[in-house]
């Protein structure tokens, strides 16, 4: 029976699970979502208005590569909160139009090709804004647990999705709020997960800083700046991926499936393979975070430019002083991080 939602960001956030062919012939699962920070932005929105953080009408702010900024006025949205974004260039004007119309406000940092100049000047800007609008409430998508309590639901449809048998997940790593929430739930109720993440050169999150990609970055699944509610602990495998073999990867997951999907679901579709390659008893789920419409012109346009996907494949490294462009992978062993410094922020970790 079709449900009748009451906003869009209800309707919008469940993914579609397509089954995607192997070159071995197994099935891979693609979770394609529209805007997956919609589970997130809700999530975090809903347990601030229940706990009495904020109140309605009260305004949201936080800094967005994009994907996060369409959830947050979308969560906005749904609960009457106001909503302001500082955002990155990679908000086009699609997007920038669809967010003034849901009611919030956009600014954008000066265009750079730097990942941590852009970052940097984004949360700065947000310290600037605080200063003079102490009564905003920053939601810190970069550091606060609250944006894990969102992907329950996430790993609920995941565990019907393959009730049985081991699972093996691949997303971006991004804040870690998306695949070290979704692993973490399913280990809770009793899987046996191995969590692989995608990161792009240049992320300082799992120590690729001193590296560098030719190309341009993928927005969203990596930071030049600390981002503290990464779980480092929750990975047991890690890719790095260039910009030329996720464009690759994201113009064949196209051209096969049909699936029109941004350029970190074409890196996280380039490791399942990889990952499934190597170990095809467990079931494969990779995160398609958003579609691939901001990507056309940087992207898609290239498609003639497409590596052929058996012609790629990971330098495996056993040491962050091995990594190089255009594709590594390591296994990771759920260690923990230098980095890791969440007592700085309050919790909202699952629980079960």
């Amino acid at each position: 029976m079709t449900r009748l939602h009451d906003h869009l960001a209800e309707a919008i956030k469940d993914p579609d699970p397509i089954r995607v062919s192997s070159r071995s012939g197994d099935d891979l699962i693609c979770l394609r979502f529209e805007t997956m920070k919609v589970y997130s932005a809700l999530g975090a929105v809903r347990n601030l208005l229940e706990t009495g953080a904020v109140r309605p009408g009260d305004t949201l702010i936080d800094s967005s590569s994009g994907i996060y900024a369409h959830a947050l006025a979308l969560a906005c949205h749904r609960y009457g909160m106001r909503c302001h974004i500082v955002g990155s260039t990679t908000v086009d004007r699609t997007l920038k139009i669809q967010l003034e119309i849901l009611g919030a406000t956009v600014e954008q940092v000066p265009s750079s090709n730097n990942l941590q100049l852009d970052q940097n000047l984004r949360v700065r800007r947000i310290g600037e804004i605080l200063r003079e609008n102490p009564t905003y409430h920053w939601m810190q998508q970069y550091h606060d647990d609250i944006h894990y309590l969102g992907y329950g639901a996430v790993a609920d449809l995941v565990n019907d999705l393959v009730p049985d048998g081991t699972l093996c997940l691949v997303g971006g790593v991004g804040t870690g709020a998306s695949t070290g929430a979704i692993a973490e739930y399913l280990r809770n109720r009793g899987r046996d997960v191995n969590l692989v993440g995608v990161q792009p050169f240049g992320s300082i999150t799992f120590g690729a800083g001193h590296t560098q990609d030719p190309e341009m970055i993928i927005a969203g699944i990596g930071s030049s700046i600390e981002f503290r509610n990464v779980r480092h602990e929750l990975y047991d495998r890690l890719h790095w991926v260039s910009f030329e073999y996720a464009m690759s990867a994201a113009v064949d997951l196209l051209r096969t499936s049909g699936v029109f999907a941004g350029l970190s679901a074409g890196a996280a579709y380039l490791s399942a393979l990889w990952e499934h390659n190597c170990d095809s008893g467990r079931k494969h789920v990779f995160l398609a975070a958003d579609t691939g419409t901001r990507y056309v012109e940087s992207a898609f346009a290239r498609h003639a430019e497409a590596r052929p996907m058996a012609s790629m494949r990971p330098r495996e490294i056993a040491s962050l002083e091995e990594l190089a462009v255009p594709w590594s992978a390591m296994s990771w062993d759920r260690r923990e991080s230098a980095l890791l410094r969440r007592e700085e922020f309050p919790s909202a970790t699952p629980s079960h």
